[in-house]
């Protein structure tokens, strides 16, 4: 005999399953492209679920399922990119390495608030677009937005930075390693560059194994530095909005703490003291991409074409600066620092 529990997580498995289903599904034909083209897998899991959002229509048997794969898979998504990080990884490195990396990603969260209110865009935009250059990208845009006040153009601002940032980095790793060698960099000096700089992940690796062992070593751990950074602006963004929230203050609700960026900490403790086997590690670590790309996919099948060319060439002009600024303040460190 079923208990009342089995049944209720019988029903909302079959409630869920459609849509999950449908956001697996573009991520797995965005996958296959991705390794057969070299396209980035994000940006085509974007673009493949904006061409299904009908799936996503009010009163459709999809929509809670897809609702689930963009919070609930993201939020999983982001915990777990915490077993890649250690923390004698983070000790281990010069301090000189240390300070470009906090100094990059401060100044351009920071240029992200102050550029939004000169461009005409709203201090939320600032902290989507300047925190999706500074961390991580897709990711960090991803990560921010789950905590930002909801409004009506919050979504279509999250999949406009997500689609700008991702392009940028596939810019950059094409361009970055180019300037590099013009400049004359070392290795060190080329890993830290691409790791303070690149947006997402799989492009910094990408540029800095291009360049040498060495490049690519340097660049991947600078870029997991700038990651970890996405515990404490997320934990810190999202206590500030709950206080400054005065309705949830009247009426005596806790605090909403972001369980997923709790997780993300946790997870980074647990990875540094080896309490998890490696191939459990790194099948979680490839499950954490899967849900990213997932939730991706079923953040585009919410989004209208119609709706994100609302957005405007500003917004692009400003994420384009703010990339271009960053790259210039990394390179004036780097060379302040004789790296």
């Amino acid at each position: 005999m079923l208990h009342a529990t089995d049944l209720t997580i019988s029903r909302l498995a079959k409630q869920l399953f459609p849509g999950i289903l449908a956001a697996v599904t573009v991520a797995l034909a965005a996958k296959f492209l991705s390794e057969h083209y070299g396209a980035p897998v994000m940006l085509l899991a974007l673009l493949i679920g904006m061409a299904f959002a009908f799936l996503a229509e009010e009163g459709t048997n999809t929509l809670p399922g897809i609702e689930f794969a963009a919070k609930s898979l993201l939020r999983i998504g982001v915990a777990l990119l915490g077993l890649g990080i250690t923390i004698q990884q983070i000790t281990a490195t010069g301090h000189e390495v240390l300070l470009i990396t906090l100094g990059s990603v401060l100044i351009t969260l920071l240029l992200g608030l102050v550029l939004s209110r000169l461009f005409g865009r709203t201090t939320w935009f600032g902290l989507l677009t300047g925190g999706a250059v500074a961390i991580c990208g897709a990711s960090a845009a991803l990560a921010i937005s789950s905590v930002l006040p909801k409004n009506k153009t919050l979504e279509r601002d999250t999949v406009f930075t997500v689609i700008a940032v991702t392009t940028l980095s596939t810019l950059a790793m094409i361009l970055y390693p180019l300037l590099t060698n013009w400049l004359g960099l070392s290795d060190l000096a080329t890993g830290v560059f691409f790791g303070a700089t690149i947006h997402d992940v799989a492009q910094v690796v990408g540029a800095g194994y291009s360049v040498s062992d060495n490049a690519g070593e340097v660049a991947t751990f600078v870029k997991l530095m700038r990651v970890a950074l996405l515990v404490p602006i997320v934990l810190v963004l999202s206590l500030f909005f709950a206080k400054a929230d005065k309705e949830r203050a009247q009426k005596k609700q806790k605090i909403p703490i972001p369980f997923f960026v709790l997780g993300f900490a946790a997870l980074v403790i647990v990875g540094s003291y080896g309490l998890i086997p490696d191939v459990i590690k790194n099948f979680l670590l490839d499950f954490s991409r899967w849900c990213l790309v997932v939730a991706i996919a079923a953040l585009g099948m919410k989004t209208s074409l119609k709706k994100l060319g609302d957005v405007g060439g500003n917004a692009i002009a400003l994420v384009c600066l703010l990339t271009l600024l960053l790259a210039c303040f990394a390179l004036g460190a780097i060379f302040l620092a004789e790296l």
